[in-house]
């Protein structure tokens, strides 16, 4: 493969992008190539993310014996497993008390599927989104309380929840929290709190999902009632066929794909190939997802479907379709889980519809956007966040305003720390509450404080890359021609996946192209044939909701030019033949 970073410098695409190309060393991708017989290729990539020579084995090959972090070195995790065996064994009633989206559905199911095994019935326990909100409430702690529960364990939520907390202490409640939101200095009145980033937590496994530390509760647990003698007349639970629920929950929580994520990552889809999970399963069935789920049917097919209750008022019909081994139930639930998502899609297109033309009048050098209206639906204003990120390349915050108060999803971009920030906005007076980590968070507002909370964020933004701005730079891993593109390529540019945040899709720049044929399909996407006229190979490629973009527009107004082509090739198969596609992130006139 070619690198040529004079072809890249300073090269503006006809969206305004800065191409970039990731800085290597070659004298480290030589050393690379020597060290573990690699292809220069997979050398240079690795290099490029930052990877060292004693770390290779473990990147392209992660595996949980290698990864997987002794469970106790988290604060609190042996007061936590105690607590749960000594529950487990004395026979006494269990809540698990779960956040409304797919990291709070996995860590939920997965603690659940894991008592059920060891002969315990708990209780599940997720908040209604419009009448509760988010995290736990005095209100649940007390009505739990009087079902007779004994140990709360909170997933997903817990760290900021202080008034809650202080209600389940009050009435005899023990609570477990497990978590990974940043939390504040003061911590809540809790039996153990669970999370790596806790601010006096020294752990180094900070982009861990809420599921994978609820894994590693499960993980601790195991260990203290083994060494308390309840498996001698009973089989242990293998935990290793959670390690679906791990994968969904990281994936879609979209924190970093590095150190011990890649191992639960890569594993748990292993696990899901088998397709053992009933309700995964038969999501997946619904969507026609035939081939083995990757990290894309997480993200975008099954995900979405577990989140869609959640958004529209029914927030357990996730956590149960994964909890359930019923057939039946399962297939009632992800019919219905079906129905919300489409709901959910007609309410999301309203919201962002108002959402992306506020954003377009605001300051087009202002590099955080927050939008706000009174409407909107909280079910879906991370979705539309999500959608506005795309579009705009800069961190927004997308805020529905009811009654003078405003409830706010956030995303963000490598080099902005939203969490960060609403924690230090919250401490600062800017927030009623907030919480949440470097890529997604959440607050509540009062709509008085909107201008102010602007100007504390842009305040706050660092601008990685130096002189080029965080929407406009575009960092690519290398140029090819179009005939290059083939299965052998991909197949070696896939030693390095799973990718997600921390460990982006490799992005190529193919040069010279004929933009043969593009043409609208589906629900905005534009499709084309890319041609190379010296060599005759094509390409098929296609960008995504982009029909009313610049890149929309660049694609069907170049219509039999040659082009530069950036974005992100997939290896498909149908009827036991391999080919090749583009992803079409950005496009430039070849000059």
């Amino acid at each position: 493969m070619e690198l040529a970073a004079e072809i890249i410098e300073d090269s503006l695409s006809l969206t305004g992008r800065i191409w970039r190309l990731r800085p290597v060393e070659d004298a480290q991708v030589r050393a690379l190539m020597q060290h573990h017989d690699l292809p220069e290729l997979v050398a240079r990539l690795l290099v490029a993310r930052g990877v060292n020579s004693s770390d290779v084995p473990d990147f392209l090959n992660p595996s949980l014996k290698a990864l997987l972090p002794d469970p106790l070195h988290l604060l609190d995790m042996g007061k936590a497993s105690q607590r749960f065996a000594d529950a487990v064994i004395g026979g006494e009633s269990i809540a698990i008390f779960g956040d409304y989206d797919v990291d709070g559905a996995t860590s939920s199911a997965l603690l659940a599927r894991y008592l059920k095994a060891l002969g315990c019935t708990p209780i599940i326990y997720i908040p209604d989104r419009m009448k509760e909100g988010y995290g736990p409430n005095s209100a649940a702690m007390i009505a739990l309380q009087k079902q007779g529960v004994k140990v709360v364990i909170t997933v997903d939520c817990g760290t900021m929840a202080f008034e809650a907390l202080e209600t389940a202490h009050n009435v005899g409640l023990d609570v477990i929290v497990i978590d990974h939101h940043i939390g504040a200095a003061e911590r809540p009145k809790a039996f153990a709190i669970v999370n790596p980033n806790r601010l006096d937590e020294g752990s180094p496994h900070g982009q861990m999902a809420a599921v994978g530390v609820a894994f590693l509760l499960a993980v601790a647990a195991n260990r203290t009632l083994r060494e308390r003698g309840f498996f001698k007349d009973k089989k242990e639970p293998d935990l290793r066929q959670c390690l679906d629920l791990v994968a969904l929950g990281t994936v879609c929580d979209v924190v970093p794909l590095t150190g011990v994520n890649r191992a639960l990552v890569t594993q748990g889809l292993k696990v899901m190939a088998a397709r053992q999970n009933v309700g995964i399963r038969t999501t997946l069935d619904l969507a026609t997802v035939s081939e083995s789920p990757g990290v894309y049917a997480c993200g975008f097919v099954v995900g979405p479907r577990i989140n869609a209750g959640g958004r529209v008022g029914k927030s357990d019909l996730g956590v149960r379709l994964l909890s359930t081994d019923d057939e039946a139930e399962a297939l009632g639930l992800a019919r219905e889980l079906e129905l919300h998502n489409n709901e959910r899609k007609t309410i999301e297109a309203m919201v962002l519809e108002q959402a992306m033309l506020q954003a377009q009048q605001l300051d087009a050098q202002a590099p955080v956007l927050v939008v706000a209206s009174v409407g909107w639906h909280p079910g879906v204003i991370g979705i539309v966040a999500g959608r506005l990120k795309e579009r705009f390349h800069k961190p927004v915050a997308v805020v529905a305003l009811d009654g003078g108060i405003g409830k706010a999803s956030a995303r963000s971009v490598t080099g902005f720390d939203f969490g960060a920030a609403v924690i230090a906005a919250r401490e600062a007076g800017l927030l009623v509450a907030g919480g949440g980590h470097a890529m997604a968070a959440g607050f509540t507002v009062e709509e008085s404080q909107l201008p102010a909370l602007r100007d504390f964020l842009i305040q706050r933004l660092v601008i990685p890359g130096g002189d080029v701005p965080v929407a406009r730079a575009l960092w690519l891993d290398g140029v090819i021609s179009l005939g290059g593109a083939i299965p052998d390529l991909v197949a070696n540019l896939d030693r390095l996946g799973p990718f997600g945040q921390g460990n982006p899709n490799i992005r190529l720049m193919i040069q010279g192209a004929t933009n043969l044929r593009p043409e609208v399909v589906g629900n905005a996407h534009v499709k084309t044939l890319l041609i190379d006229k010296v060599s005759n190979a094509r390409l098929s490629a296609i960008a995504f909701r982009c029909l009313d973009t610049k890149l929309g527009e660049a694609l069907l107004t170049t219509r039999g030019r040659c082009v530069d082509v950036v974005g992100q090739l997939r290896l498909q198969e149908w009827n036991g033949k391999q080919t090749v596609s583009l992803m079409i992130d950005d496009l430039a006139l070849n000059m």
